[in-house]
């Protein structure tokens, strides 16, 4: 697997080759079961992932981890913008309550609001090997957040190389 990150002020933009067919990884991103196999930073753990994949569609996941503070749970809701299989995938992410709720910066701890974010993903078929190249536009690239993406798309390229696994 390969890496390549570009920085940009509003955007963490990260670029990774993936010995596995397009079509597998684009499930892997677009199939509930598989996403939470594989989303999320080290120890993290995804143990709810509603996803309506059609434009329009919403997305509900939620996360859990270990903190230096304790256990954390995170929810993330979003819509989906569009939908190109297997090539473009874009959906907006805020951080949310369990029912899909967007939280209020004050209730994320932060002191100024923050719009969505919005995720595109795009998916590039190098014949039995895939290139994705991830921009969150909205997250900084040296933000935890950014952080976090280049942990959950090594667990991505663990989980193709060992789709069972």
């Amino acid at each position: 697997m390969m890496s390549d990150e570009t920085q940009a002020d509003d955007a963490v933009v990260i670029e990774r080759t993936l010995d596995a067919p397009v079509e597998l990884v684009w499930r892997m991103w677009t199939e509930p079961e598989h996403f939470a196999a594989w989303y999320g930073p080290d120890g993290a753990r995804v143990p709810d992932a509603r996803m309506d994949v059609r434009v329009g569609g919403s997305r509900l996941v939620g996360l859990e981890m270990e903190t230096p503070g304790g256990p954390v749970r995170m929810w993330f809701t979003g819509e989906y913008r569009e939908i190109v299989e297997p090539v473009r995938l874009v959906y907006t992410e805020a951080m949310s309550d369990e029912h899909g709720r967007v939280l209020g910066a004050e209730e994320r701890g932060m002191a100024a609001s923050h719009p969505p974010t919005e995720v595109v993903v795009e998916f590039e078929d190098l014949g039995g090997r895939t290139r994705i190249v991830l921009t969150h536009v909205g997250v900084p690239a040296d933000s935890p957040g950014a952080a976090g993406w280049r942990m959950a798309l090594d667990k991505l390229g663990a989980r193709v190389a060992d789709p069972a696994g």
